[in-house]
């Protein structure tokens, strides 16, 4: 696979895709806080491939300042405007006429939302995978947060590390065997800045999301805090036409590549094959990933 990149206002942002030469459709990813393709392929949680398998792109980005991306130590970069701009710029770089599909991790699907708000043409189907908190109980979380930005400003990244490391694991995924990666995939300089923009990021409104005609599939599991159920009910009872399916077993998240591919296939697919002759040269660079 090869790495391309998007020049985007102050960063630079790597993505790759996986899947065959003319596929039925395009899933674009939003991954988590601090995370990042390789930190994703190291913990081996969830399996998207699954999707390409099945005949679609998976395209899969470094949210900028994360991974291979590049970024500034600049809090307004990561609140939620900016990033779903860079998430826009990417879905309009891969598939310049037709919608795609789009799934969020977690605090991705922050900005999956937001973006599906802001150009709801943009997007055929929604795949929310353990929302975070949101509303009431994000306040708590945005503390902590900001609390974590002055720990690393003050002590250092070994200071996060260390915390990050004797954290408690959601028994799902500590009987699942997924052992967490204390190391957050960014550099120390823009560690600060990226959890103060995540601080002041949160779900749209119910009242907002009802405006969403889009078909919506809502993963959670259970036993985790900071993914509560009650951010997944409360998506479910606010999108017209969302369903909810969660996991109360490790097996259960190991089935999510199978439904997710599965659930953008129902009823076939909305828009033709896509041509590689499509992308925007201009927008792009190849460049070799090995």
């Amino acid at each position: 696979m090869v790495d391309q990149f998007l020049d985007r206002p102050h960063a630079r942002i790597a993505y790759g895709i996986d899947g065959p030469p003319g596929p039925e459709g395009v899933l674009v990813v939003s991954h988590a806080l601090t995370t990042s393709r390789a930190y994703e392929r190291g913990v081996g949680l969830f399996e998207w491939a699954l999707v390409a398998d099945a005949g679609r792109w998976v395209v899969r980005f470094d949210r900028r300042g994360h991974g291979e991306s590049t970024g500034r130590a600049e809090v307004d970069d990561y609140r939620w405007p900016t990033l779903t701009d860079d998430l826009l710029a990417v879905a309009g770089a891969v598939s310049p006429e037709e919608p795609v599909d789009g799934l969020g991790e977690s605090t991705g699907c922050i900005l999956l939302l937001r973006a599906a708000l802001a150009a709801p043409e943009r997007f055929r189907r929604l795949v929310l995978v353990a929302p975070p908190t949101a509303w009431e109980t994000r306040r708590d979380q945005a503390e902590l947060y900001r609390a974590a930005a002055d720990l690393v400003e003050q002590r250092g990244i070994d200071a996060w590390i260390r915390a990050a490391a004797v954290l408690p694991r959601p028994p799902i995924l500590r009987d699942g065997g997924w052992q967490r990666n204390p190391v957050p995939a960014l550099p120390e300089a823009l560690l600060p800045s990226v959890m103060r923009g995540a601080a002041d990021n949160d779900l749209p409104d119910p009242e907002e999301l009802a405006a969403l005609s889009h078909r919506v599939l809502i993963l959670a599991w259970d036993t985790d805090p900071s993914h509560p159920l009650s951010t997944a009910e409360r998506l479910q009872a606010a999108l017209p036409d969302a369903e909810l399916e969660v996991a109360t077993t490790p097996d259960g998240i190991r089935g999510w590549g199978e439904r997710v591919a599965a659930f953008l296939a129902e009823g076939g697919s909305e828009h033709g094959p896509i041509d590689m002759s499509e992308l925007d040269a201009d927008a792009i660079e190849l460049q070799s990933a090995g």
